[in-house]
């Protein structure tokens, strides 16, 4: 039965290599051939470099959205010029072939795969009808302006010089940026000098990006200068900045600077999601940036930064993060902190709250029973990370008690309490062994937990925790 269901698409993957081979292929061979054997055409022409049979297929293809990233693997930069000239014909030569539908170019990295997608169809012996009637993965409202053609394409900056193929598109986007619509929604920026990312931020629509990336040891002045092109992001919905030390200039200038950044956020109608690790302007500023937030916020990350206790306390007041499902603040360190302000934001967010990421913020035994009652009523929590925080049993098993009631709880993760370690600061496995039995038989009279895990501090040779489960000797890595 396979065989036979397979059978039809082998034959016209025969026939379309014969065309190619035979040089046979023309506009008017175009116009009559069967749309299900378009895509392996294509696919045949891309791999064996078929350059003037690609130009034609692209004026003739059939389908709404021609999605080149999957085959990228196997193309040359001949091939991918071979496309562009193809579309050249349409946009500026004006050539409209009686069935050509072509509106959207995607460069995307994409889940969905058109080809896997169309080879199934035909697998299955779905008319290819369906495969005309997809819809792009990702639309965007500037395709219903007067461009013709949309280009579809994420954008990683990183050190070094660009990649040849996105070189060689933005080369021939530029002189027809008034034709097309060069659509980015994901940008990363990992590295490249200031200049080259302005000249091609110049060149993107920059109210369709949904999501910024920079990882860069930028300074001061080039931060300045990055600032305005983000507040130009109207439709942002996650922002991801790490690695932005500002701490060496003068206080007058980082106040500057932040003013000028937080301001930014007032346009941001759509954010979501801010992931801020390791960035040093937050300290003592939090609140300018969090007054600016017009949208409430799905997922707030302070990672690794430090923070002053009126930053906690202006935090847990604003109305934005009354809906948060992921509170992150690992390594933030909040020790010598009054954790009210904590226990009044998770009694604010306790309806909505899923993930919540306290590790290594050098909690002790006393501010945890100051947060413990709110912790209690997160009853939507399913992930809890309390790493790194130097507690006594008497805490740890206290914790456990208050999680009772969480019953969407799915992963556990505690510190090994203090009484696991020797004078020397290093975990006794014969202590702990023994703390885990103990806690396993406390843990077991209250619940049936989901999973637990303890962790041991950072080990002083490899860098890395041991992870272990109630009931397990081994280490969990």
């Amino acid at each position: 039965m396979k065989m036979s269901i397979r059978t039809p698409s082998r034959l016209l993957e025969l026939a379309g290599q014969s065309l190619l081979r035979d040089q046979a292929l023309t506009i008017s061979t175009l116009e009559e051939l069967p749309m299900e054997l378009f895509p392996p055409l294509f696919m045949e022409a891309f791999s064996r470099r078929h350059c003037e049979a690609l130009k034609l297929m692209v004026q003739a293809w059939p389908f709404r959205r021609l999605p080149l990233r999957p085959l990228m693997k196997m193309a040359c930069l001949e091939t991918f010029q071979a496309v562009l000239d193809g579309l050249d014909a349409l946009l500026t030569h004006g050539v409209r072939l009686r069935r050509w539908k072509l509106q959207v170019l995607d460069l995307q990295d994409v889940t969905e795969n058109f080809w896997m997608v169309w080879s199934e169809a035909m697998a299955h012996g779905c008319s290819p009808n369906a495969m005309r009637n997809r819809k792009p993965v990702l639309d965007c409202p500037r395709m219903r302006e007067q461009q013709p053609l949309t280009v579809f394409i994420d954008l990683w900056l990183k050190n070094g010089t660009l990649d040849e193929y996105l070189t060689c598109l933005l080369l021939w986007v530029k002189p027809r940026k008034d034709l097309l619509h060069l659509c980015c929604k994901k940008l990363k920026i990992l590295g490249m000098p200031f200049c080259n990312i302005r000249n091609i931020l110049k060149m993107v629509n920059l109210d369709c990006i949904q999501e910024v990336e920079v990882n860069c040891n930028w300074i001061l002045p080039i931060l300045t200068q990055f600032t305005p092109y983000l507040g130009q992001m109207r439709n942002l919905q996650k922002l991801v900045l790490s690695h932005m030390d500002v701490s060496r200039y003068v206080s007058t200038k980082q106040k500057e600077f932040v003013t000028q950044f937080t301001i930014q956020f007032l346009k941001l109608r759509c954010l979501q999601k801010i992931y801020m690790n390791s960035v040093s302007f937050l300290e003592g500023h939090l609140d300018q940036l969090l007054s600016c937030l017009k949208t409430p916020l799905k997922i707030l990350a302070i990672t690794n930064c430090v923070l002053l206790e009126s930053d906690l306390r202006h935090l847990s007041q604003c109305p934005s993060i009354s809906q948060l499902k992921t509170l992150d603040l690992r390594g933030s360190r909040l020790a010598n902190f009054s954790l009210v302000p904590l226990q009044v934001l998770l009694e604010k967010v306790a309806a909505t709250l899923e993930y919540l990421d306290l590790d290594d913020c050098g909690i002790i035994d006393s501010q945890v029973n100051v947060i413990l009652p709110a912790l209690s009523r997160c009853f939507e929590l399913t992930t809890f990370s309390f790493c790194g925080n130097p507690i006594s049993m008497a805490t740890l098993e206290n914790l456990l008690c208050h999680t009772i009631r969480l019953n969407n709880l799915c992963l556990e993760l505690y510190p090994a309490p203090r009484e696991s370690y020797g004078a020397d600061g290093i975990v006794s496995r014969s202590r702990f062994s023994q703390i885990r039995a103990e806690l396993m038989g406390r843990v077991r009279d209250l619940r049936h937990p989901k999973r637990i895990l303890f962790c041991t501090d950072y080990c002083p040779d490899c860098g890395n925790r041991s992870f272990y489960g109630l009931e397990l000797d081994q280490c969990c890595c």
